[in-house]
C-alpha cells in the first residue's frame, strides 16, 4: 500500500481555468488522481497534450450540449476499466458520471445536478438522487471499495454553510436534499473531510456576488465519500481554499491505498 492524493475540483470551465494557470498548478503538485466537474468542454476543444505532458492518463465524459456540465478523470496510473455514464440517458446526455477502476478500487467522479434554476430542475435533481443511490447500491454489491468524489450540490449540515437560517429554503440546503445526504452517509459511506475534521467549518464554493469568497461566505458542496472499509486509510482531507481557478476550490484527500 502507498499514500495517494485525490483531488476533486469543479472548474466551472476547464478552458477558463487553463487560462488562469490550472496546468501549472497541476505540474507543481503532481497529484495521483484529479477528478474534474463542469469542464464545459469536449476533448476535441482542448489541447490534450497538456495532460499527456504532465504524465496523466485522461478520460472524459462530455454532455451532448456544447459548453455544459461534463466530467473528467486524470490519473497517473492507467485504469483497468473506464465507463462513462450510468446507463440512464437523461443523465448520461448531460455528461455527469465517469467511473475508473484501479485493481479492487472504483473511483467515481460525479457532477450532481443543481436545482437553482427552478422547479423542473429541482425535480430532476431529486430523480437523480434516487436513481444514483440505487445505481451505486447495486455497484457496491460487486465493487466493495468505492470512492465517490464530486460536486454534490448539497450542503449537508449547518456547519457546511455560512448562513443556514437564511438559506433553509434555498436549493442545495433543502430538508429533502440534506436528508438524502444523511441517508447516503448511513448507507456505508464516510464523508472524508468531516471524518478527519469533525469541528472544522470550511467551504468549497462561493457565489461571485457580494465579495463572498473574500468574506468566506460559502457552502461546502464538494465531497469525497469513501466506503466505510476505507475510512481508516484516510490520512487527511481538506479544502484548498487558496487555489483560485473557479468559484469552487479543490477538495484534497491523501489516502493509503
Amino acid at each position: 500500500m502507498s499514500d495517494k492524493t485525490i483531488i476533486s475540483y469543479n472548474l466551472n470551465g476547464i478552458r477558463a481555468a487553463l487560462r488562469k494557470g490550472f496546468d501549472t498548478w497541476l505540474d507543481e503538485n503532481n497529484f495521483d488522481f484529479v477528478c474534474l466537474q463542469e469542464t464545459k468542454a469536449h476533448p476535441e476543444q482542448l489541447d490534450l497534450s497538456i495532460f499527456d505532458n504532465l504524465g496523466y492518463h485522461h478520460h472524459w465524459h462530455s454532455a451532448v450540449k456544447k459548453g455544459y456540465s461534463s466530467v473528467a478523470i486524470l490519473s497517473k496510473t492507467k485504469p483497468d476499466l473506464v465507463e462513462a455514464g450510468c446507463g440512464i440517458e437523461k443523465y448520461d446526455s448531460e455528461g455527469r458520471i465517469i467511473r475508473a477502476d484501479f485493481g479492487d478500487l472504483t473511483l467515481l467522479n460525479i457532477y450532481f445536478p443543481s436545482g437553482t434554476s427552478g422547479e423542473a430542475r429541482q425535480n430532476f435533481k431529486y430523480e437523480f438522487l434516487d436513481d444514483i443511490f440505487k445505481w451505486i447500491s447495486d455497484l457496491k454489491k460487486k465493487r466493495k471499495k468505492i470512492i465517490l468524489v464530486g460536486d454534490y450540490n448539497i450542503a449537508h449540515t449547518e456547519m457546511d454553510i455560512h448562513n443556514p437560517v437564511s438559506n433553509k429554503k434555498s436549493s442545495g440546503f433543502l430538508p429533502e436534499e440534506r436528508a438524502w445526504m444523511t441517508k447516503w452517509f448511513d448507507s456505508g459511506f464516510t464523508d472524508a473531510f468531516r471524518f478527519k475534521n469533525p469541528d472544522k467549518e470550511q467551504y468549497s464554493w462561493w457565489t461571485y456576488r457580494a465579495n463572498a469568497r473574500a468574506n468566506n461566505k460559502g457552502w461546502r458542496i464538494d465531497y469525497q465519500s469513501v466506503t466505510n472499509n476505507l475510512k481508516d486509510n484516510i490520512i487527511e482531507c481538506h479544502q484548498l481554499t487558496d487555489v483560485v481557478h473557479s468559484d469552487h476550490c479543490p477538495v484534497y484527500m491523501k489516502i493509503e491505498l
